[in-house]
Parts: C-alpha cells; sequence; structure tokens
C-alpha cells in the first residue's frame, strides 16, 4: 500500500468523492423506510424478523456515523423479499465485547524507573529548535486547520513522482540508437553515388518495416498514398543496391497494398443485404489472416530469441504468396465498385463473380486457393438460400430479403386465382445469380405449392422430414474423387437433386389433395356432361324448351331464370353436379324483339352456360378455358338447333294431285334436305365421337402423369386449345366456322320454307285467318319502322335472307322452285369451300382428323 501507485489511486478517488456533484442519502426517508419494513413483517405475522431488526436498530444507535444513512440505503436496496426469505436463525449472534482492562502504573513501568533522573526538573529552552519562520509556518498551518470544514474524507499526502521515470544517463547508447531509427526526421543524410543527390541513405530492416506497416494500411513514410494507388518516395534508397531494382522492388508490393487498400475500404462499408454482410464478413476474415501474417512478420525482426536475415527479396516472395487470396478477392471486390447505385444488382453479381472465381481456381489446379474459395462461396450461398428454404418449406416470402427472384404480387384475396395472380416470377430473372436460374422455375412453383396446402389446411408427414439445406461437405466430400469433377456440375447436381426432391414432395401431395379432396376429376365429369354434350338425354329436354320457345316466338327462351331452373332440375339428377353451382346466362340484348324474333342460330351466342368449380379446380381450369367450354356448348347447340328444324318440318302433301302436281318439286327438296341432315350429323358426330371424346381421354391421362399444378394447367390448356382448333373455333379458322353459321341458317331457312308452303293448309281457315292478319300487321309495322330489323341478322346476299318475315315476303314474290334453287346452290357452295379449307389445313399441320372430316363430308 506504499506504492507510489496506490497513492496515485487513493489520491484520484478521493478528488472524484469529494467533487461529485450527487446530493447526500435522506436519513429521514432511510429511517422511514426501516419503520415501514418492520409494519410489514408485522402485516405478515413475522413478528420475529420485525423484533430483530428492532432491537439491531436500537443497537446502532450506540455507534454514530455519518456514513450510516448511505450503508442502510444500500442494504434496503440490496434486499430482495425479506418478509419471504429471512429467517432469524440465520442471523450471525453478535458476539458480546470483552471489557477493557484498565491500566495500571505497575504495569507501565513494572521496575519503577522512569521519570527517576534529576533532569526532569531542568528548565526546556523552546527556542533552541526553531524560528520564527518556523512558529509562523506552524501558526498558519494550526489557523488552516481550525477554519476548514470537518469532512468525512481525511487529507491525502502530496503526489511523489516515482524514481523509475527518471533516467541517470548512464543508457544513452539506446537512447541515441532510437533517434537513429527515425530516418524520416533526418533531413539530410550521407547520399550515395548511385542514388543521386536527392537520396537518403536508409537500413533494409526500415525498408521491411515501412513496407509492413504499409500493409497493414497504416501511413508510412516510405510510401504514401494519392488517388487509391501507393506511391513511393524517391529520396529513399538503400546502400549497395541499385536505384531501379529497389524501386520496382517496392512498386510491386506497394501494388499489393493498394490492392489491399481496395479490400479494407470495402469492409469499412456497412452492407444491408444479408448475403453481403456474409461476404462482408469473410473478407475480414481473410484480411485478419495476412494481418496475422504480417505480425507475426514484425514479430521476427523484433524478437531475440533467434538470429532472423533481414531480406526484402524474402518478404516480397512471402507477401506474394500470403496475398494470394486477398488479391483475388481484392479484384472481385473492383468489379463490383462502380455499381454500388444498384444494390441488388451489385449483390448478385458479387455472387456470380464468387462462383466464377471458384470454378477458375479449380480449373487452374490451385487446390488452397480453391478450397478457401468454396468455403467462402458455401457461406454467402447458404445466407443468400435461407429466403430460397423458407419459400421452399414453407410458401413464405421474405419481405427483409433484397435480390429475390420472387415477387408478391396478390392484388385480392380470391383463391381462385391464388396459383395465377399471388406470385410472380421475374421474367428475366435479373435478381438471382446465374447458377440458380435453371432451377428458380421449380422452386417458385415448389412454393407456390406449399402456399396452396397451407390454404387448404393440408399438414406435412412428420415423420419423413424434408431436406432443405445444402452444405460444402455435401457437394464436395472429403476424400473422395469428387475434386476430379467441375464444381459447376457438382454444385448443379447437388442443388438440382435438392429441389428436385422438395419440389416431387409438395407437388405430389398437392396433386394427391385435389384429386381427393377438392374433386378435380368429379369436376372435369361435370364439365364433360354440361358444355360437352356427353349424355344427351340429359341435355334434350334443355333443348327442347329452348327451340320450343323460338319457335313459338316468344322472348321467353332467353329468360336466363326460367333457363337456370330448366337447367338445374336436368342436371341435378347426375350425383356429381351439384345443381346450385350451375347458372345459365343471357345478356340484356336478347330481350330485344328484333333479337328474341330472330331466326338465325347465331342468337344462340347470347346463352352461356356458367358452372362455379370449387377454387381449387378454378386454379387448375381457369376463367378463359371455362369461355372454349362455352364456345364449344354454344356451336353444338347451334348444330343441334339446325338439325331440329330440319327434322321437325317433314316434306308432306295434302291430296294425291298435289303429289302428283310437285313430284318434281319434292325430289329437289328430298334430296337438299338429305345433303342438310348428312352434313349435320357428320359435322356433329366428328365432334363429339372423335374429336371430344379421344381429346378427354387424353387429357386424363395428361393430367395423372403430370408432375406439377403447372404442368396440369399447361395440359388442360393444351387440350381445350386443341379442342377448340378441331371444332373449328380457333381464330385461324375463322372463315371455316362462318361458312358453317352460314350453312346452318340456310337449313333454318329451307326449314322455314316448308312450313310457308305446307303450313297454311294443316290449319283450320279461322286460324289461318287471324294468322293471315297477324302476318299483315306485322309487315305493315316493319314498313313503318324500319330501324327495328337487326343488320346483324341478315345475310350479305340479298337472296338469302333469313329472317321470317322477310322469307314470308319473299315466298309470295318468287316461285318456291326459286327459293329451293338458291338454297342449294349456296349449300353446295360453301360445302365445296369448307372442304378445300378441311384439306388445307389437313396439309398444313398433319392432322388425320381434317381430312376424315372433309371425306365425310363428300360422302353425301
Amino acid at each position: 500500500q506504499d506504492t507510489p501507485h496506490f497513492r496515485t489511486l487513493k489520491r484520484r478517488t478521493e478528488d472524484t468523492f469529494k467533487s461529485h456533484a450527487y446530493a447526500r442519502t435522506d436519513q429521514f426517508a432511510v429511517a422511514s423506510q426501516l419503520e415501514g419494513l418492520q409494519e410489514k413483517f408485522q402485516v405478515l405475522c413475522r413478528d420475529e424478523l420485525a423484533d430483530a431488526l428492532r432491537i439491531r436498530l436500537t443497537e446502532l444507535q450506540e455507534h454514530q456515523s455519518s456514513w450510516f444513512p448511505e450503508i442502510l440505503s444500500l442494504l434496503l436496496q440490496l434486499a430482495d423479499r425479506p418478509a419471504q426469505r429471512s429467517r432469524v436463525d440465520q442471523v450471525v449472534t453478535a458476539k458480546p465485547r470483552e471489557e477493557a482492562k484498565s491500566l495500571v502504573w505497575d504495569e507501565l513501568d513494572a521496575a519503577g524507573s522512569a521519570y527517576c533522573g534529576e533532569d526532569i526538573w531542568e528548565d526546556v529552552d523552546y527556542g533552541a529548535d526553531s524560528s520564527d519562520e518556523d512558529l509562523a509556518s506552524v501558526s498558519t498551518d494550526s489557523y488552516h486547520t481550525r477554519n476548514q470544514p470537518e469532512t468525512s474524507v481525511t487529507t491525502e499526502e502530496d503526489y511523489m513522482i516515482p524514481d523509475e521515470v527518471f533516467t541517470s544517463g548512464e543508457n544513452d547508447e539506446f537512447i541515441e540508437s532510437i533517434a537513429n531509427a527515425q530516418f524520416w526526421r533526418n533531413e539530410e543524410s550521407p547520399a550515395t553515388e548511385k542514388a543521386g543527390p536527392a537520396s537518403q541513405i536508409i537500413t533494409e530492416l526500415q525498408v521491411v518495416r515501412e513496407t509492413v506497416f504499409m500493409l497493414q494500411g497504416l501511413p508510412t513514410s516510405l510510401f504514401w498514398r494519392f488517388d487509391g494507388n501507393v506511391e513511393i518516395h524517391r529520396r529513399y534508397t538503400i546502400a549497395d543496391l541499385s536505384n531501379e531494382a529497389f524501386v520496382s522492388l517496392l512498386r510491386s508490393l506497394s501494388s499489393t497494398g493498394a490492392k489491399l487498400d481496395i479490400l479494407r475500404q470495402f469492409c469499412n462499408t456497412p452492407q444491408e443485404i444479408p448475403y453481403m454482410q456474409t461476404f462482408h464478413r469473410g473478407l475480414e476474415s481473410c484480411l485478419r489472416e495476412f494481418d496475422l501474417f504480417l505480425s507475426n512478420v514484425q514479430h521476427q525482426y523484433l524478437a531475440q530469441t533467434s538470429i532472423v536475415s533481414i531480406s526484402l527479396l524474402q518478404l516480397s516472395e512471402d507477401v506474394y504468396r500470403e496475398s494470394r487470396l486477398p488479391l483475388l478477392l481484392s479484384d472481385l471486390v473492383s468489379s463490383l465498385m462502380p455499381n454500388t447505385s444498384n444494390t441488388s444488382n451489385t449483390a448478385t453479381q458479387c455472387l456470380d463473380s464468387l462462383y466464377d472465381l471458384v470454378c477458375l481456381t479449380q480449373a487452374a489446379g490451385d487446390d488452397g486457393l480453391f478450397k478457401a474459395l468454396a468455403k467462402l462461396f458455401f457461406s454467402c450461398f447458404e445466407t443468400y438460400a435461407h429466403p430460397v428454404r423458407m419459400w421452399m418449406e414453407k410458401g413464405q416470402l421474405d419481405d427483409s430479403a433484397a435480390g429475390f427472384f420472387i415477387r408478391n404480387s396478390q392484388s385480392d384475396s380470391d383463391l381462385r386465382t391464388l396459383w395465377h395472380d399471388w406470385y410472380s416470377l421475374d421474367a428475366i430473372l435479373p435478381n438471382s445469380p446465374k447458377f440458380i436460374q435453371p432451377f428458380a422455375s421449380k422452386i417458385f412453383i415448389t412454393g407456390k405449392s406449399m402456399v396452396f396446402l397451407r390454404h387448404l389446411n393440408t399438414s406435412e408427414d412428420d415423420e419423413t422430414p424434408r431436406k432443405v439445406s445444402l452444405t460444402l461437405d455435401e457437394v464436395l466430400p472429403p476424400d473422395s474423387s469428387a475434386f476430379c469433377l467441375p464444381f459447376s456440375v457438382l454444385l448443379e447436381f447437388s442443388f438440382g437433386k435438392l429441389v428436385d426432391e422438395n419440389h416431387a414432395y409438395t407437388s405430389a401431395l398437392l396433386r394427391t389433395e385435389l384429386g381427393q379432396q377438392c374433386g378435380l376429376w368429379t369436376s372435369l365429369q361435370a364439365l364433360e356432361y354440361i358444355y360437352l354434350g356427353k349424355d344427351m338425354s340429359i341435355f334434350g329436354p334443355i333443348d327442347s324448351k329452348i327451340f320450343d320457345l323460338m319457335d313459338r316466338g316468344k322472348g321467353a327462351w332467353s329468360d336466363r331464370f326460367l333457363l337456370t331452373e330448366v337447367a338445374q332440375s336436368a342436371f341435378g339428377a347426375l350425383p356429381f353436379i351439384d345443381p346450385s353451382r350451375l347458372l345459365v346466362r343471357t345478356p340484356k340484348e336478347a330481350h330485344s324483339n328484333a333479337v328474341s324474333r330472330s331466326r338465325s342460330v347465331k342468337v344462340l351466342d347470347a346463352i352461356s352456360f356458367d358452372y362455379i368449380l370449387p377454387w381449387p379446380v378454378a386454379n387448375i381450369i381457369t376463367k378463359d378455358t371455362l369461355m372454349g367450354y362455352q364456345r364449344i356448348s354454344t356451336f353444338l347447340m347451334q348444330l343441334r338447333r339446325a338439325k331440329q328444324t330440319i327434322v321437325k318440318q317433314r316434306l308432306q302433301h295434302n291430296n294425291q294431285s298435289d303429289k302428283i302436281q310437285d313430284s318434281r318439286n319434292n325430289t329437289l327438296s328430298y334430296a337438299l334436305r338429305h345433303n342438310m341432315l348428312w352434313f349435320l350429323n357428320a359435322i356433329y358426330s366428328h365432334m363429339t365421337d372423335f374429336v371430344i371424346s379421344a381429346a378427354t381421354k387424353s387429357l386424363r391421362s395428361d393430367l395423372s402423369a403430370s408432375a406439377d399444378v403447372d404442368a396440369m394447367v399447361a395440359a388442360h390448356r393444351s387440350f381445350m386449345h386443341s379442342l377448340e382448333e378441331q371444332c373449328l373455333l380457333s381464330t385461324n379458322l375463322n372463315a371455316l366456322h362462318q361458312a358453317i353459321i352460314t350453312i346452318l341458317d340456310l337449313c333454318v331457312s329451307f326449314a322455314d320454307i316448308q312450313n310457308s308452303r305446307y303450313g297454311d293448309h294443316s290449319l283450320d281457315h279461322a286460324r289461318t285467318a287471324t294468322k293471315s292478319a297477324k302476318s299483315m300487321h306485322r309487315r305493315n309495322t316493319q314498313r313503318s319502322e324500319p330501324d327495328l330489323d337487326d343488320p346483324s341478322d341478315e345475310d350479305d346476299d340479298d337472296d338469302s335472307d333469313l329472317d321470317e318475315d322477310n322469307l314470308a315476303a319473299s315466298f309470295h314474290e318468287t316461285h318456291y322452285m326459286q327459293r329451293v334453287r338458291d338454297i342449294k346452290d349456296q349449300f353446295n357452295r360453301l360445302l365445296a369451300f369448307i372442304v378445300a379449307g378441311l384439306r388445307g389445313v389437313g396439309r398444313v399441320d398433319g392432322q388425320l382428323s381434317w381430312e376424315i372430316l372433309a371425306e365425310k363430308l363428300e360422302w353425301r
């Protein structure tokens, strides 16, 4: 305790206590807290604790001290539930003090020799050993002592300077060596003949030390930094060494230092993207190992344990060997510096560049650098793959993950668009590394499958946990022949296998749920019956109701409520169809007078059957494919409508004279009727028995073999595209479709001609008169209001006008035979066009269905 250091610490501590600005502890508040604690003990039935505390406080009052309030306050603050944890038996009982024995004079001087000398009676000279100055000093000290306020802190001793800080001057050589080592302080130094007049000679040890400092990023006198480069001071040189060789060697080392400065500058820049932070930490570890090497070099020169030869060339070789990895990483960082404005692209470029560097070092055969870079790459890749693992394992997107190639594009909560609209994959994948891009699609599908399963409340099988991570040892097993294979192949194989396993697992689980729990196959069967006319015994009553209302000329045929009720009652008998999901829709234009009274089959375009699919199935069978189903259903209904009008109007005769007179006309009508029925039956049977049946069977096999939901969606869209094309509903076959629609209108026109010719004789006179009056009134109304006619229901050729009223007027104006011949000529011309078009299409795409249909149509 008598050391100078202890006295210094003691003095500083006392000064701190003296100069503190905090108030003293309130002794009255402490006393109040102690009284409250006693009352608390009594309330909690701990009277023994209250009595013990009261006794000890009473004993404490016998010993007064200014620090007691602070001590008691500290004890109160340190107390931890004293009422529950304190026990009286744990308190150590204070030992009674031993009474001090009074001193006896015999004990002080047993021999009795004290104060026995004769000199005790002599006078004392008080001025002999003191002066006036001493008396004044003593008086002044006593005055200050009396006037100073009392304090609890004792006065400290004066600080004494330790003797060891002073030098005796005996080690001047050591001081001189230190001064000589500071070569930058020497303004003038003898110059060699080779160095020139401006050169200053320094030792090789000084150059080595300055070089080490420069490589550590510290400021030096031999090197200086300017604009990202490390320059050399030319005024320094080494004796017995050419200036050119010296400068060349220093330039090589300064180039290394400049690249290391780039690395250190990048490490000082904070990173926000997680895997860039991992890369940042890897660079710091690399620099730390290189700095450790430099520290070991310095230790060799500073330690006195062994003799070390000082060589700048050896240092250059050692630095070159140890700085290979930092220099490669410095070049990588330099390529990233110009793109720091776009953080996401820079991060992706960093992974790509690091991946290329790993492949390059392996191809060069440098196993040491390859292992170090591969370790750094996998540490960055593991951090980058964290959002990928979360997406594949849980179907969740990490919002904080920058540079991820999957986007959350959900605009609403409609589950029917979950698969197609909630998430999107970047089209050009700018934010994904190139070694991820081949697997981006499967990663995207795997995550969407997990989102789909989560909304289906389907849990995974915990007995077979999935593997969603990849390590370096799995890609490059130690002590194996895997090092002989390219790193790119090994990584692609391992990561691809991992993605394929997760993709197959989630896709199989989702396909099972769609088939067994969501009713995918049941919905497909329902669509076949509703749209593709698989069972006409069910669709027949619906056709009869619609066609009968159309023949009567009533607008009720387009009443969506009536048609919905008829359709639900007809399809309600099938167990796999939910009638509540079936609706019939018609536009408002279908209720107008002109449209409702039109005889063209085009008016059936206004009727559309809508079957609302469950939301999981709606993600497979999308809205656009359902529109394809509706177009096919409408086309089939138009064919049935044309056939119904032909079959309903049989050729008949009222008597034998009419039969003999019209035998020639009936022959032509019979031939035309036969050709029309053959055409309608050939078209309808080809589409239902050949096209739809084969395509539906192929669709079921394709859906069963699909690997994932995307494949199922693609298979169904391919099925619908093929079906529309073979049913002549595609855009490039629109001319053939319009020709068929025109023939269907000709069939309706031919049936109306027959009805106009023979219908009046089969009715009684009163009904005939009434009908004639109504017909005359209708014609007069149409002449006065020509704008009510719908121009879309008229054919371009005036001779083939299909409107009922115009046909009636035309029948009275033109001979019956001429009308039949005109219809026959148009039919033959359109049929030839259709056959030629089918053969041409068959030659282009090579499908046999076109040639088969053309052959059937020519057999009439």
